[in-house]
């Protein structure tokens, strides 16, 4: 039966807003502890903190402090314009930024104006309103010099379809750094994608195509088509699985039964595939269907599928999906 495979080379690393791991560094000096990254995610990874505020030499408590933009330049500083950190946060998250290509992954803290990575308040000067279009100075070194890595809020986590999608990215890119790490090779690549096959059909269905094209006709050297098939991929792990998506891979899957199961089995399979795509089951019921019958009916193939087992079970991520 597939089962997550948690033997890595080195533990999962996360990087975090330090805030989020409960530390009291928040500008009065409250946290924001985040429940599933400490309690739940937190028992398979391992996090690095971070607070930019404080790295730049911010008391806690402190004044607050928001993005103000004048005229085409946005600066970091207290609402009077006073305390201006906006070089120091910068040189911090460009340092911070050439030291975690150890990291799988990324979470922030919403709204921030250091850590923001969306939707973030820039203020007009003098006061006058502001736009909720800014990214945190420190989020934005670190997205721009890691396109690839996964980066998620802690907002945006307590929605089940970006929590499972986030935590996809993170176990599936990890698992990429170690081949990386290993030498990377032609059969290793090949390896790799063949095991992810399914994960990405279940993501983008032209992703799927387009991966398989640069893989099979690419006349590039391997380094170069290794770094456009992780770009390709995590840009395609990132778009949200559909339950359209889902419901396509899951038939696909059922056909590796076809030749195995009787007729009692298969009605009950495509039952199942057909209630999840009408939205009467999650898509943990046809999943654990279809590991029960590899159990069974042993397939090679099938079984190293990611798709079927992306991260550890005991996360119940799918059980709302």
């Amino acid at each position: 039966m597939n089962t997550f495979n948690t033997e890595f080379s080195s533990p999962v690393k996360i990087g975090i807003s330090a805030c989020l791991t409960g530390d009291k560094v928040r500008f009065d000096k409250s946290h924001k502890k985040s429940d599933f990254c400490m309690n739940q995610l937190g028992k398979y990874v391992e996090y690095e903190k971070f607070c930019p505020e404080v790295a730049v030499g911010l008391p806690i408590p402190r004044p607050t402090i928001r993005q103000i933009k004048y005229d085409d330049l946005i600066a970091v500083s207290r609402p009077d314009g006073s305390m201006d950190v906006t070089e120091e946060m910068t040189e911090y998250g460009q340092k911070v930024s050439s030291r975690i290509d150890h990291l799988s992954g990324f979470v922030f803290m919403k709204g921030s104006p250091s850590c923001g990575m969306s939707r973030v308040k820039v203020y007009y000067e003098h006061g006058k309103g502001c736009e909720h279009n800014g990214v945190g100075l420190f989020a934005k070194q670190i997205l721009e010099a890691h396109p690839n890595l996964p980066c998620e809020e802690n907002g945006r986590l307590n929605d089940a379809v970006l929590r499972e999608n986030f935590v996809t990215r993170v176990f599936t890119y990890k698992k990429w750094q170690d081949i990386v790490a290993s030498g990377i090779t032609k059969h290793k690549l090949i390896e790799f994608h063949s095991q992810n096959k399914y994960l990405v059909m279940s993501h983008s269905l032209q992703a799927y195509k387009s991966i398989g094209k640069l893989l099979g006709e690419s006349k590039e050297p391997l380094e170069a088509i290794a770094e456009q098939y992780i770009s390709m991929l995590m840009a395609a792990l990132k778009i949200p699985a559909t339950r359209r998506n889902n419901t396509n891979t899951l038939q696909h899957l059922q056909g590796y039964f076809k030749k195995v199961l009787d007729k009692t089995k298969k009605e009950e399979l495509t039952e199942q595939v057909f209630a999840y795509r009408q939205g009467l089951v999650p898509l943990l019921v046809p999943l654990t269907l279809i590991n029960h019958y590899l159990r069974d009916y042993p397939n090679e193939y099938l079984s190293k599928q990611v798709y079927l087992n992306p991260y550890p079970a005991d996360l119940k991520l799918r059980f709302s999906l």
